[in-house]
C-alpha cells in the first residue's frame, strides 16, 4: 500500500522516433574511445520520490511525487526547481487547488489520508507533438498525475504546458478508483464515494461505456479492489506502431493498461468486458490487466519498447516503500504492450492466485550493502541501498546508453531518500541488468581478460522481498576460469565484454564494466549478471594486495572508540577485510571480556584500567595491536522531574509545569484523560485518541534517563509512550511495538535512524517497567530492571534546542491506548542500583 508516496515514470520521445525505444546489444556500447576512464565524478544529490525521467534538449528532468522535480545535464548533479505543495504560486500547477479541482473533488485534498494537505503523486511528463491545444495549435508537454485519499480511492488526470518546467494547465480526469455501489464515506471525509460521482455516468451517456459493471463491487457494495486497480502511478509509452498507452496501478487488483488518444490525451476505454487469449481480464473502464492482483504489492509500472529485441519491457516495484519494506524492482517482457508479460523463467506477471509474489519477476536489485570491513578503504559501513524502487528508464539516442532511474533509501539512514541513476545493459538472453554502482560517466567497452582476474566483493540479490540487507561476500575469478571463495563455480567472457558465471549449477549472463567505487574513490572492474530464474548478481573488484599488506591495513584501521571513558559494551570485530581474522585478549576479563562485554566499577569506586590486544592474521601473515582502556565507574543520576498521575498531570518536584491534554496528535486538542489505580497511587488512562504534551526543554543535554511504567491495552506499530523531538526530523520515541520485528524499543530519527531494540515485545494487560539512559552517545535500554540493549553513536537530539515532549502521541502515528504511571526523568545515566529500585513494585 502506498501512503503519501510518490511515483516515477518516464516517456522517452524524440522527434525522429514515434515510439519509446531503447537498447542495443552489450557489444554495441563499445565505441571508439569508450574504454577511456572518465574523470573522477562529482555528485549533487536530490530527494525526488518516484522519479520519472525525461530529456528536453541537453537537460534531463525527473518529476516525482509531492510535486517535486529536479534537473541535470549529466545525470550526476541534480538541482531542484519546484516548491512542493506551495500554493497559489506552485511552480508546476500555479493555484494548485483551483487547477486540479476536478481531481481533488474525488481525492487528494484535505481528505482522509491527505487530511490537512494534499496528495499528488507519481507524475509522468513527455512531449506529445500530436496534442491539440485549445488555441488550435499542436504539441504540448503532457503531465499525467494522480491524486489519492486512501489505499484505493484515487484518480488519474493530466495537465499540459508549453514549457517543460510549467506551469501546467488542467486537462481532464481520466480514471477513478475506490468507488462504491451506494452512498458511502471514508473516515475523515465528506466525499460520497458512490460511482455516480465519478466520470463513469458521463462515459455511459457518451456511449463510451455500455453501463456500469456489477463486478466492480463486492457483495456489500464496497469496491472490489482484489481484482480492480488503485488509480495511481500513470506512465505513458508509444508502441512501435505509434499508439500511445498508459500503464498504471498499485497493489489492489494489479497493474492495468489503457490506450490514450494522442490528440486529446483522453482514454480510449475498451467499452465492454472481455478476456485476453491467455485468460487475463479486460475491463470496460479500467483496461487490460498486465500484472499483479489479489492486493499483493506491485506499483510504479514503467513500460518501454526495445527495437533490437522487439520486446516491450515492463518494470514494476514490489514490497513496501519504507526503509523496512523491502521495496525492490522487477522486470518482465512481452511482444505486445497488452501482454502477456513474463519473467526470465516464463512466469506471468499477472498473479493466478492469492500467493506470495516474491518468486515472480526478474529482481533487478533489492536491499544490499557492499560492506566496508576493517582494513577496507573509505569510511562508514560501506555502500548500499535500502528499498530501491519505483523506477523510470531512459536511453540516450546518440550513445545508446541505457539508464535505470529510481529513488532509494540507505542502510541505517531511515527514511532519507535520494535519486539514483544506474547504467543498464542487455545480456545475451535479451534481459536488462543494472550496474552495481551509480552512473559516473563510464561507458561499456572492450575488456582485457587479465583485468578481470582477481578478488571481488560479491552480492546475490536473490528473489525475496524482505527488510534484510544482503551483505557482500568474496569471490575470486581465477586465471583458470574457476570461481573460488565464498561461492564456487566457473566464469568466462565472450565478445567484447559479455560475462558468464556459473555458480552452484546456475548460470548468470551479463557484462563486465567499469564502475565508480565510492569507498575506493576510483573506477574498478565490476560484473552484473542475471540467471534464467531472474536472480541478479554483482561483483566489485578489490585492489590486489598480499596477505602482509592486508594485515597491515586491518591493524591500521582497527579502532575501539574512545578509550579514555569506556561506559558500555564494545563492538569488537572478529573479522577484517578479505576474511582476515581478529582474535582478542584482555588483561582483566572481569572488567572487559575478550568479547567486549564491559562491567563497570560500582558507584564511588575508582576507574579501572584494562588492556585489550588484537591479533590479526591472514594466511601466514599476522600482527598485533593493543588498546589501553579506562573504564569509568557508575554515577547516580539526579532526578529532574516526576509525573505520578495522581489525578493530575503535575510534576511533583515543582521544577516543571503541568502536562496538557492533547487530541490524537501532539499539536492538536480535543482529547480527554481519566485516572485509575496504578503501580503507585493513580495512573493516567489513555483512550487511544488522546495524549499529553509535556513542558518544552524537559531534557536539554546528551546525558539523561527516562523511566516509566507501561500497561498497554493494545499494541500498534510505531505508537509512542514517551516522545521527544527537536523537530519533525530529529526525535526519540519509546515504543512498545517498534518497526524492528515488532520489538519494544527506543527508536530515533535524525540524520540516520537508530533502533535500540530490546529483543522482546512487552505484553498487553499488565504492567512493565521501561527505562533508558543516554550517556554522550551511549544508549542503554532496560525492561523490568534488566538491560536488554546497549549501543553507541546514539544521536544528541536535545542539547541546546527548545525540544517538545509528549506522552502517548506524536505528529504521525496511532495514539497509545492503555495506562502510564510514574514517569521520571533524570540528569545523567541511571546506575544499576537505581534501575533496580525504579523497577520494583
Amino acid at each position: 500500500m502506498k501512503l503519501k508516496k510518490l511515483g516515477l515514470l518516464l516517456l522517452v520521445l524524440t522527434v525522429t522516433l514515434p515510439f519509446t525505444a531503447f537498447g542495443a546489444s552489450a557489444d554495441s556500447g563499445s565505441k571508439a574511445g569508450s574504454g577511456t576512464v572518465p574523470a573522477d565524478p562529482s555528485f549533487t544529490n536530490v530527494s525526488v520520490h518516484d522519479p520519472s525521467i525525461v530529456r528536453d534538449g541537453d537537460t534531463y528532468y525527473v518529476f516525482g511525487s509531492h510535486i517535486e522535480a529536479a534537473k541535470s545535464t549529466d545525470l550526476m548533479n541534480w538541482e531542484r526547481f519546484t516548491n512542493g505543495y506551495a500554493t497559489p504560486n506552485n511552480v508546476l500547477y500555479g493555484n494548485l487547488p483551483q487547477n486540479l479541482a476536478t481531481s481533488f473533488k474525488w481525492a487528494g485534498e484535505n481528505d482522509s489520508d491527505s487530511k490537512g494537505g494534499f496528495s499528488v503523486w507519481a507524475p509522468d511528463v513527455f512531449w506529445n507533438a500530436s496534442y491539440r491545444n485549445s488555441d488550435g495549435t499542436k504539441g504540448a508537454y503532457m503531465l499525467f498525475y494522480c491524486t489519492s485519499s486512501t489505499y484505493i480511492r484515487s484518480a488519474i488526470g493530466f495537465a499540459v504546458s508549453q514549457n517543460i518546467e510549467g506551469p501546467y494547465t488542467y486537462g481532464d480526469t481520466l480514471l477513478y478508483s475506490g468507488f462504491t455501489a451506494n452512498e458511502a464515506y471514508d473516515a475523515n471525509s465528506v466525499i460520497n464515494k458512490k460511482w455516480t460521482n465519478t466520470n463513469i455516468p458521463q462515459l455511459i451517456k457518451e456511449g463510451k461505456l455500455s453501463e456500469e459493471s456489477d463486478k466492480w463491487f463486492n457483495a456489500d457494495g464496497t469496491f472490489a479492489n482484489l481484482q480492480y486497480p488503485n488509480a495511481i502511478d500513470p506512465q505513458l509509452m508509444w508502441d512501435k506502431s505509434g499508439k500511445l498507452w498508459m500503464s498504471y496501478g498499485s497493489w489492489s487488483g494489479g497493474i492495468y493498461t489503457l490506450q490514450i488518444d494522442p490528440a486529446t490525451g483522453k482514454a480510449i476505454y475498451p467499452g465492454k468486458d472481455s478476456v485476453t487469449k491467455d485468460g487475463r481480464m479486460v475491463d470496460r473502464y479500467f483496461g487490460t490487466k498486465i500484472a499483479g492482483g489479489y492486493y499483493k504489492s506491485g506499483e510504479g509500472p514503467y513500460m518501454v519498447y526495445n527495437k533490437d529485441t522487439d520486446y516491450y519491457y515492463l518494470f514494476e516495484t514490489i514490497g513496501w516503500l519504507g526503509a523496512d519494506g523491502g521495496y525492490n524492482m522487477r522486470l518482465y517482457r512481452s511482444n505486445n504492450p497488452l501482454g502477456p508479460f513474463v519473467d526470465a523463467a516464463g512466469q506471468s506477471a499477472v498473479l493466478a492466485e492469492d500467493t506470495d509474489n516474491s518468486s515472480v519477476g526478474n529482481k533487478l536489485m533489492g536491499n544490499f550493502l557492499f560492506k566496508r570491513e576493517v582494513g577496507d578503504p573509505g569510511t562508514g559501513i560501506g555502500y548500499g541501498y535500502v528499498s530501491p524502487g519505483h523506477n523510470s528508464f531512459y536511453q540516450d539516442p546518440k550513445t545508446g546508453k541505457m539508464f535505470l532511474v529510481f529513488h532509494s533509501r540507505f542502510p541505517k539512514q531511515g527514511e532519507v531518500h535520494e535519486v539514483r541513476v544506474h547504467q543498464m545493459f542487455m545480456n545475451k538472453d535479451g534481459w536488462l541488468v543494472a550496474s552495481p554502482y551509480r552512473y559516473a560517466g563510464e561507458s561499456l567497452a572492450k575488456v582485457n581478460r587479465q583485468d578481470l582476474i582477481g578478488e571481488y566483493k560479491f552480492i546475490n540479490h536473490g528473489k525475496g522481498t524482505t527488510a534484510d540487507i544482503v551483505e557482500s561476500s568474496y569471490v575470486t575469478l581465477n586465471k583458470n576460469n574457476k570461481v573460488t571463495g565464498d561461492e564456487s563455480g566457473s566464469w568466462k567472457t565472450t565478445g567484447h565484454n559479455d560475462a558468464e558465471l556459473t555458480l552452484d549449477g546456475k548460470t548468470y549472463k551479463g557484462v563486465f564494466v567499469q564502475g565508480w567505487d565510492p569507498l575506493a574513490e576510483s573506477f574498478v572492474m565490476t560484473f552484473t549478471a542475471m540467471s534464467s530464474d531472474g536472480v541478479a548478481i554483482w561483483g566489485s573488484k578489490q585492489q590486489e594486495k598480499t596477505d602482509v599488506q592486508l594485515v597491515r591495513d586491518v591493524i591500521a584501521d582497527l579502532n575501539v572508540g574512545d578509550t579514555s571513558r569506556v561506559i558500555a559494551n564494545l563492538d569488537l570485530p572478529s573479522e577484517g577485510a578479505r576474511h582476515a581474522s581478529i582474535a582478542w585478549t584482555s588483561s582483566d576479563p572481569a572488567i572487559v571480556s575478550a568479547e567486549g562485554v564491559v562491567t563497570r566499577p560500582a558507584s564511588g569506586t575508582p576507574a579501572a584500567e584494562v588492556t585489550l590486544t588484537a591479533v590479526v592474521a591472514k594466511g601466514a601473515a599476522s600482527g598485533t595491536k593493543s588498546f589501553k582502556l579506562t573504564v569509568l565507574p557508575y554515577t547516580d543520576a539526579a532526578l529532574l522531574a516526576k509525573y505520578s498521575f495522581d489525578n493530575d498531570l503535575s510534576d511533583s518536584t515543582g521544577s516543571f509545569g503541568d502536562g496538557t491534554i492533547t487530541g490524537n496528535r501532539i499539536d492538536n486538542t480535543g482529547g480527554t484523560m481519566s485516572y485509575a489505580t496504578g503501580v503507585a497511587g493513580q495512573a493516567a488512562v489513555f483512550d487511544g485518541n488522546s495524549g499529553v504534551k509535556l513542558p518544552n526543554k524537559l531534557i536539554d543535554s546528551n546525558q539523561y534517563s527516562v523511566s516509566l511504567w507501561v500497561k498497554p491495552d493494545q499494541l500498534t506499530t510505531y505508537t509512542t509512550t514517551f516522545f521527544g523531538a527537536k523537530d519533525g526530523f530529529n526525535w526519540v520515541s519509546l515504543v512498545p511495538q517498534g518497526p524492528a520485528a515488532n520489538q519494544t524499543m527506543v527508536w530515533s530519527g535524525s540524520g540516520v535512524w537508530y533502533d535500540g531494540a530490546t529483543g522482546l515485545t512487552i505484553p498487553t494487560g499488565e504492567w512493565t517497567h521501561l527505562a533508558y539512559s543516554v550517556d554522550n552517545g551511549t544508549l542503554s535500554v532496560y525492561v523490568n530492571g534488566k538491560q536488554t540493549f546497549s549501543g553507541s553513536n546514539f544521536p544528541d537530539i536535545f542539547t541546546g534546542s527548545d525540544s517538545v515532549f509528549s506522552l502517548g502521541v506524536n505528529w504521525w502515528d496511532a495514539p497509545f491506548k492503555g495506562q502510564l504511571d510514574e514517569l521520571q526523568l533524570f540528569d545523567g545515566a541511571l546506575s544499576p542500583p537505581q534501575i533496580e529500585r525504579l523497577s520494583e513494585r
